[in-house]
């Protein structure tokens, strides 16, 4: 559905919300360290995220990340498309070209188009604050 390295720029989105702080930055190896992902890979999503304004980098020796925006302005349809893009919710399931038209479409058309639409709205509606309070209220230990 959405790329590892989907999951992983969420994941850290996340970190940073729960670190809360906004004026307080992360360091890239902190955060790596703390969600297990290789530091030269999600040194390049953060970048990524911070050239499209979710986050805030700072260089140096005392650098490293920060959200940009409020964790309630984040929804997960924002990183989604700015990792992945929107062609999951836009392509066919199985690949069919003709699939988008009502006219013709793949003979799943009619059965994942409607779930396809539920996930949509999931995504442009769930945020990084809620699934941050979420882990934060309930002790999702399987987050880190």
């Amino acid at each position: 559905m959405i790329s590892n390295t989907c999951k992983y720029a969420i994941r850290a989105c996340i970190y940073l919300a729960l670190e809360e702080n906004r004026n307080k930055i992360i360091g890239i190896k902190d955060i790596s360290k703390a969600l297990n992902i290789p530091t030269p890979f999600l040194g390049k999503i953060m970048q990524v995220l911070a050239k499209n304004k979710i986050l805030r980098s700072v260089k140096g020796p005392n650098g490293g990340f920060s959200l940009a925006l409020s964790p309630k302005q984040i929804k997960l349809m924002d990183i989604v498309n700015i990792i992945d893009g929107n062609d999951f919710f836009n392509s066919c399931l199985i690949g069919v070209a003709a699939c988008s038209s009502e006219e013709e479409h793949c003979p799943i058309h009619p059965l994942y188009s409607p779930i396809r639409e539920q996930l949509k709205k999931l995504f442009e509606e769930q945020d990084i604050e809620s699934l941050a309070y979420e882990i934060h209220h309930h002790a999702h230990k399987v987050f880190i």
